[in-house]
C-alpha cells in the first residue's frame, strides 16, 4: 500500500469515526429504522442546492461528476464559476474534487525532499493555494463565500440541514444533539462531505490507464509513446511533478507541491476584467504560510492531478488554455512566442521557468500528440 493511499484511508477512517452529541460512527439508524452511512449523508449534502442563498447551487454545480468533478459551465472566455448570486465570480478556475482526498494536510517539505523543479517549502492542503489544511476545512469554505454559495453564516447552513429531508440521517450519524451546537454541527456537515469526497464514487480509479496497470487494456502505439515520454525525466519531464507508480493508487499524477510555471494572464478572467493590473500571487498570498516566505512563494500553485484531465478544461488556475495541446505547448516554452505578459513578473519566474528545469523541451508535433493521447487514457469510466 502506498503512502498516499494510506493517508487517504487514514483520513477516511477518521471521518467515519467523527462524532458529537453522543453519536458517531459511519452508520446510524434513522427513526424509521433504516441505516445510513457517512458517505451517503455526505453525498446528499454535496448535491443539495438548498445550501446556497438562491437555492440554486450545490457543491456538485462546480464539481460535476459527469465532468470529472469540475465545472462543466466554464470556458476560456468564462473561466470562473458563477456563484449563487448572479454575476458573482471569484478569480480562479475551480479544480476537480476527484482524488483531492489523497492530498496530505498542508505543511512544509523537508529540505532534503525538495525537488529540483521548485524551492517551495510547502506541499499538500486544499484549494489551489493550500489555504485549507485538509478536505474538511476546505468543505467549510464555499458555503459562506459571497462569490460562491453565499450563505450568511454557519448557523444558516446548519438550519438548512436541520430542516432538510435528510436531517434524520444527520442525527443518526452524529447523535440526538447533532444540531445543538452550531460550530460542531457545521464541522460535521463538512466532515460528511469530505467522507463522500474520499469515497470510491469520487475516486474510482477506473480509467484506461488503470486497466493498463491491471493488464486489461493495451495502449495504442501513440498512447504507449506518450506514456514513455511522459515518464522521461529529461525529455518531457511531466512525471517529475505529475508523479505515477506501478499501481493505480500510486498514480495520482501530482506530487502535491507548489510551482510557478509562468502561466500567462487570462484577459477573460473576471478579476482581470475588473482590474487590468490584477496579479494572482497564489501560495505567496496564502495566509497558511509564514509571512517571511511570501516573496519566495509568489505565483506558485499546487500541481493538479491529471486524472480526468480530458474533462476538466479550461486549464491552469485561471483557465487560460482551452485544450491539452495548448498546455503541452506551454511547457514546450513556445508559449513565449504566444504570450508576452506572464501573470507574475519575470523575476519571479526566472529561477524555475528560465534558468531551472523548465527550459525548452523541443518536442516534435508527434511527441506533443502522443503526450495528449496518453493523457486521454486517464479519464475514468473505462472499467
Amino acid at each position: 500500500m502506498t503512502k498516499w493511499h494510506s493517508l487517504s484511508l487514514i483520513f477516511l477512517a477518521s471521518l467515519m469515526t467523527a462524532s458529537c452529541g453522543g453519536g458517531g460512527g459511519d452508520t446510524g439508524t434513522t427513526s424509521g429504522g433504516s441505516t445510513v452511512t457517512m458517505v451517503e449523508l455526505g453525498r446528499k449534502l454535496f448535491f443539495d442546492t438548498d445550501l446556497s442563498s438562491g437555492s440554486n447551487q450545490s457543491c456538485a454545480s462546480c464539481h460535476d461528476p459527469a465532468n470529472g468533478f469540475a465545472d462543466p459551465r466554464v470556458t476560456v472566455n468564462a473561466p470562473v464559476s458563477e456563484g449563487s448570486v448572479g454575476g458573482a465570480f471569484g478569480d480562479r478556475n475551480a479544480p476537480t474534487a476527484a482524488y483531492a482526498s489523497f492530498a496530505p494536510s498542508f505543511g512544509t517539505v523537508a529540505a532534503g525532499d525538495q525537488t529540483p523543479e521548485t524551492n517551495s517549502k510547502y506541499q499538500g492542503g486544499q484549494f489551489l493555494d493550500g489555504r485549507a489544511l485538509d478536505l474538511v476545512e476546505q468543505a467549510k469554505g464555499p458555503f459562506l463565500n459571497p462569490v460562491e454559495m453565499n450563505l450568511a453564516n454557519a448557523a444558516e447552513a446548519v438550519a438548512i440541514v436541520q430542516n432538510a429531508a435528510y436531517s434524520s440521517d444527520f442525527i443518526a450519524i452524529f447523535g440526538a444533539n447533532a444540531f445543538t451546537d452550531t460550530d460542531t454541527a457545521y464541522h460535521n456537515i463538512a466532515t460528511a462531505i469530505a467522507a463522500f469526497e474520499a469515497s470510491d464514487e469520487v475516486n474510482p480509479f477506473s480509467s484506461k490507464f488503470d486497466a493498463f496497470l491491471q493488464g486489461s487494456y493495451t495502449f495504442t502505439a501513440s498512447e504507449q509513446r506518450g506514456f514513455v515520454l511522459f515518464q522521461d525525466a529529461t525529455k518531457a519531464k511531466c512525471a517529475n511533478c505529475h508523479t505515477l507508480g506501478s499501481t493505480p493508487e500510486e498514480s495520482l499524477f501530482t506530487n502535491f507541491r507548489y510551482y510557478n510555471i509562468g502561466t500567462p494572464s487570462n484577459p477573460q478572467n473576471p478579476a482581470n476584467i475588473a482590474n487590468s493590473s490584477f496579479v494572482d500571487e497564489g501560495l505567496g498570498a496564502s495566509a497558511a504560510i509564514d509571512a517571511a516566505d511570501q516573496a519566495a512563494e509568489r505565483g506558485k500553485f499546487k500541481v493538479p492531478t491529471l486524472r480526468n484531465v480530458e474533462l476538466t478544461a479550461p486549464y491552469m488556475h485561471n483557465g487560460v488554455y482551452a485544450t491539452l495541446e495548448e498546455v503541452v505547448l506551454h511547457y514546450d516554452i513556445q508559449v513565449a512566442n504566444l504570450f508576452i505578459t506572464p501573470e507574475v513578473d519575470d523575476p519571479n519566474i526566472a529561477a524555475e521557468m528560465n534558468a531551472g528545469t523548465f527550459v525548452g523541451l523541443n518536442l516534435t508535433d508527434q511527441e506533443r500528440a502522443d503526450l495528449v493521447n496518453f493523457m486521454l487514457t486517464l479519464t475514468d469510466g473505462y472499467l
